[in-house]
């Protein structure tokens, strides 16, 4: 049995003797243990983080880039492994889990630029003979608490930027599939990063709190469900921390009448059914305006019934399972609820069974129309391959509808018109938008975030954002003295 431990000081190590099963979705077997770390542990992470971003701090940040860069280089080389590594542990495809790789090195690669990204600015003669300038410092140790759907990229998402600006990081990944961040730590030390400015803390709530609760963790990064986030953000701000925790989702793809529909078909898909439904950027809501709804369902339901649904060593794969027995019953629970609440089932993917494979964590897509605002499954998030299709007269109904859901993450609109492409963009309440692209998920150089019940804290994630939230910004006011002596002055600078 594989045991999966911490990662403190450059070594996989851990002081608790308790450990939680680790399984895989497609089977349901437990393939490894992982260590329930305890204040042993976390102390030891704390010193060895403490120290190293003392030291890390003064590495010039062109040195950092350099190491990062090298870094870059050996998670190309090992990219295959990471995503096996992801798909065993999560169940996603096999590309899928190389695409969220590659999304998370999109960030590694930003960050070779951050000797740019961290210039100040300067004014000369800002009062007579005084300049003023402004530089970014790092904060010192930084956590991040990351959840099981994205085991490479949302980390990478969050500390090679931290660890760029010169903080040290302390990752918590899901206790669901943590094997390959100690593998992207691994990889960090063999880049060249010293000891201590990368440590992995594993375990369950209890690991969460303590870093939430110590003195001695400076910021706090976090993306899972909504429940979770504002938790994470009362406490984090309780305790005096810096905060950017990015909560749930129920993004809506609008479909116009004069949309193309088969590439709307397309996105809705992958959108809706790609990694079971498992990613906070999904469309679990189809908004079908005015007489197109007809076609668009039938459409969407005859692509479903031929989507291949299997475990990721299956090369033709195109969903995998849920992440575990509970969400799985979470999810069909979810689907009893719609249909009880008068919801069209045109697709059930309840009881799916695959030959050899019984007792993994498998659903099959799952199609509701018809479906009203004051439904369950319109309003919660289910986090599962369950699409929602609701119908609306026209636009001004399809913009409205998506404003006034609780939830701000990200939302699509598929037309051929580009004035209504613009009024949508721009008036939308949503935190990330697409044009005719289903999931608008931003490049590495632009930052991630949603609005209103999907993100708590001031700053976005990666982009300029994740710079400005993991530095802090201090000014100088500067005069050289000279031989005229004109003694104190007790009225307020000017020029």
């Amino acid at each position: 049995m594989k045991i999966i431990t911490n990662y403190i000081d450059g070594n996989c190590k851990s002081y608790s003797k308790e450990f939680l099963n680790v399984e895989d979705p497609s089977t349901g077997e437990i393939v490894s243990k992982v260590v329930l770390s305890n204040k042993e542990d976390f102390k030891k992470i704390i010193e060895s983080s403490e120290k190293a971003s003392k030291k890390w701090a003064q590495v010039t940040p062109l040195k950092r880039s350099r190491i990062i860069s090298k870094y870059k280089e050996l998670i190309e080389k090992d990219m295959e492994n990471l995503a096996k590594l992801v798909s065993q542990e999560h169940g996603k495809t096999l590309d899928d889990a190389k695409g969220s790789v590659t999304r998370g090195l999109e960030v590694v690669e930003f960050a070779c630029g951050i000797p740019h990204l961290l210039k100040g600015e300067f004014s000369q003669n800002v009062g007579t003979n005084i300049d003023s300038w402004s530089i970014r410092q790092p904060l010192g140790v930084t956590a991040g608490i990351t959840p099981f759907n994205f085991p490479a990229m949302v980390p990478m998402w969050m500390y090679p930027i931290s660890i760029a600006c010169g903080n040290s990081f302390i990752l918590k990944p899901s206790e669901k599939d943590p094997s390959c961040s100690i593998r992207l730590a691994e990889l960090f030390s063999e880049a060249g990063l010293p000891d201590g400015v990368f440590n992995i803390l594993n375990g369950d709530k209890n690991s969460v709190d303590m870093i939430l609760e110590s003195k001695k963790v400076s910021a706090v990064s976090f993306v899972g469900s909504t429940n979770v986030a504002k938790y994470i953000y009362e406490q984090s701000s309780k305790f005096g921390k810096r905060v950017q925790a990015l909560g749930g989702a129920k993004n809506h793809l609008v479909v116009m009448p004069d949309a193309d529909i088969d590439q709307a078909v397309d996105g809705i898909m992958g959108a809706a059914f790609g990694s079971a439904g498992e990613r906070c950027m999904a469309v679990s809501v189809a908004v079908a305006v005015g007489n197109i709804a007809d076609n668009l369902v039938e459409k969407v339901n005859n692509k479903a019934q031929t989507l291949k649904v299997a475990p990721w060593t299956d090369p033709s794969s195109e969903m995998g399972p849920v992440i575990s027995k509970d969400h799985k019953e979470k999810v069909e629970n979810y689907i009893s609820i719609g249909e009880k609440e008068g919801a069209e089932l045109i697709l059930d993917g309840r009881n799916y069974k695959i030959q050899g494979y019984e007792n993994g964590y498998f659903i099959g897509p799952t199609i509701f129309d018809k479906v009203k605002e004051n439904m369950k499954v319109y309003q919660d998030e289910i986090f599962g391959p369950v699409l929602s299709v609701v119908r609306v007269n026209n636009y001004n109904d399809a913009l409205n509808l998506v404003n006034n859901h609780n939830y701000g993450n990200g939302t699509s609109i598929y037309t051929s018109d580009g004035e209504i492409s613009r009024h949508f963009s721009t008036n939308c309440k949503i935190g990330m938008v697409g044009v005719n692209v289903p999931i608008p998920v931003p490049m590495a150089f632009h930052s991630f975030g949603g609005w209103k019940n999907s993100l708590f804290g001031d700053h976005a994630m990666h982009g300029v954002e994740g710079v400005r939230f993991y530095t802090k910004l201090k000014t100088i006011t500067s005069r050289w003295p000279n031989s005229i002596k004109s003694g104190p002055e007790f009225s307020i600078p000017t020029n």
